[in-house]
């Protein structure tokens, strides 16, 4: 415990692990991200939220289409790649494993469990330092079958960002 009760707090709620791909033109990006939730059943909205200054916050306003790629606990592997932004990996697409999703041209991530494709419904100043990318699904494929125990974490691989 520390001496703020409100980041020992948030660092409680649980965070799952995603890759986070977008799509401009021939710029695609992968990134890591865990702020990701339902916030509307009909019609179904999620909700993202993404650092102002990433990379993927200007690819995902300028292609409007983005796609969350999630990953089982035991596959986490997959995705360490994609951990260190465009400044400190610049190339970090290059010899990536990926295809194309078919609905939004995003990358699919090879040892991904499963994915879904969004088109950009609206994208939310928050007045902080991440804005709100609100998503509405356009596909999504399967590929490994589980449930949501199985799901990659942030506390699986011992990080936090949260508080």
């Amino acid at each position: 415990m520390s001496d703020d009760a409100i980041k020992d707090v948030l660092k409680m709620i649980p965070y799952g692990f995603y890759s986070i791909t977008s799509k401009s033109d021939d710029d695609v990006n992968a990134m890591v991200a865990n702020w990701v939730t339902q916030i509307s059943f009909e019609p179904r909205l999620v909700a993202l939220g993404l650092q102002k200054s990433s990379h993927t916050r200007s690819v995902i306003e300028k292609g409007q289409v983005f796609a969350i790629n999630l990953f089982t606990k035991e596959d986490s592997e997959s995705m360490m790649p994609f951990t260190k932004g465009r400044s400190k990996n610049p190339e970090k697409m290059k010899d990536a494993r990926f295809w194309d999703a078919p609905e939004t041209g995003c990358p699919v991530i090879e040892g991904a469990a499963a994915y879904i494709e969004f088109k950009v419904a609206k994208i939310v100043d928050s007045g902080g330092d991440h804005d709100i990318i609100i998503g509405e699904p356009v596909g999504a494929q399967v590929l490994k079958a589980g449930d949501a125990s199985q799901t990659l974490t942030l506390p699986d691989i011992g990080w936090s960002y949260a508080g």
